[in-house]
């Protein structure tokens, strides 16, 4: 049976957020104050980051900037480079067609969230941006750069102006700025969001790429994929236990908040986890401490930091727990740690 996926963006893309404010003279460390994110932790290629952290970022971002258009700056600045082996394995492509191509195969190894779809009609061709979950917010900011993005990648890799059409299923947002030639290529309001573009634009041909790297990519995306699918077939413990560990704000919350994010009511969650003869308190006890366990031996972070980060407020509780969890203290496990 196919089970609901946690929808959530690569990370790193909270450091380009952060990069962005450099526009407004802003301190980049301005983004994070306040909200328990790790610069250090963002920048790892493998860290997620969930919608309601993207949410709480766009809305510290819409506020230091006085609602500046956030989607439209950073679709200009999007590179392919920045998308991993995705973005590598489109640079690397033959056309245009097959960089679209791997970018819809592969869309899915960088987020969830989304799902392309290349059409070509004869007449017309798109790029359309389904939405699969709810961005809050955030979703102007969130698709618009995607969407830019997208675009800005396309006439890097061909080295040419691309012209065609941009359409948003959302209203203009406001504060948004245009040239008069983009004024006249974006639509908000449509049905879908989309790049309406000319069909011959599909075979256009990129420079040619060394096999050996393209190659590298490809693979590199089909062990990705192979991974989020054995991830979807999943128990529902392992689900439970990748949220909580990637997710501080979740650590804290009830089962009704962590089966909203997983997509289904509290009292399925309770049935499937029963199945598997888990209960969701003793899974969060498990989570908790392998996360503090791990903030313990990797991080600087204080004792109050570490126990604010795993869901609790009094340290002195989080204290108790630990003890109970593993026989010793937070400080002497992370002494212990130290001395290895």
């Amino acid at each position: 049976m196919e089970r609901a996926l946690v929808h959530d963006l690569p990370a790193v893309h909270a450091l380009h957020l952060a990069e962005l404010l450099k526009r407004w003279n802003l301190p980049q460390e301005a983004l994070f104050h306040g909200l328990g994110l790790d610069r250090e932790a963002l920048a790892d290629p493998a860290a997620r980051m969930s919608l309601d952290v993207v949410e709480r970022l766009v809305a510290r971002a819409r506020e230091l900037t006085g609602g500046a258009p956030l989607g439209l700056y950073l679709g200009m600045q999007m590179r392919a480079s920045g998308h991993g082996y995705v973005g590598f394995a489109a640079m690397t492509s033959a056309t245009v067609r097959e960089a679209l191509d791997l970018a819809v195969r592969f869309a899915p190894t960088r987020t969830t969230a989304i799902q392309l779809r290349l059409v070509d009609e004869g007449s017309t061709a798109a790029l359309v941006i389904d939405e699969r979950a709810d961005f809050g917010t955030a979703r102007d900011v969130v698709i618009s750069a995607i969407a830019i993005g997208l675009w800005q990648m396309a006439c890097a890799l061909t080295e040419r102006e691309l012209g065609g059409r941009l359409d948003f299923a959302f209203a203009e947002p406001p504060n948004w700025s245009f040239s008069t030639d983009m004024r006249q290529n974006v639509r908000f309001g449509q049905p879908c969001n989309r790049l309406v573009f000319e069909p011959s634009l599909l075979d256009l041909e990129l420079a040619p790429a060394d096999p050996a790297a393209r190659r590298l990519a490809l693979d590199q995306c089909e062990t990705a994929l192979s991974s989020l699918e054995r991830a979807a077939s999943s128990p529902y413990a392992d689900r439970v236990l990748r949220l909580v560990a990637r997710d501080d704000g979740i650590a804290a919350a009830s089962i009704d908040d962590v089966a909203a994010r997983l997509h289904v009511s509290a009292r399925t969650l309770k049935r499937r986890l029963a199945t598997e003869g888990k209960d969701y308190s003793t899974l969060l006890a498990e989570a908790r401490r392998d996360k503090a366990l791990l903030l313990l031996r990797t991080t600087d972070l204080p004792i109050e930091a570490v126990a604010e980060r795993v869901g609790y407020s009094d340290v002195a509780n989080f204290t108790r727990a630990f003890r109970r969890w593993t026989g010793t203290t937070p400080s002497a496990a992370r002494r212990q740690a130290t001395q290895r």
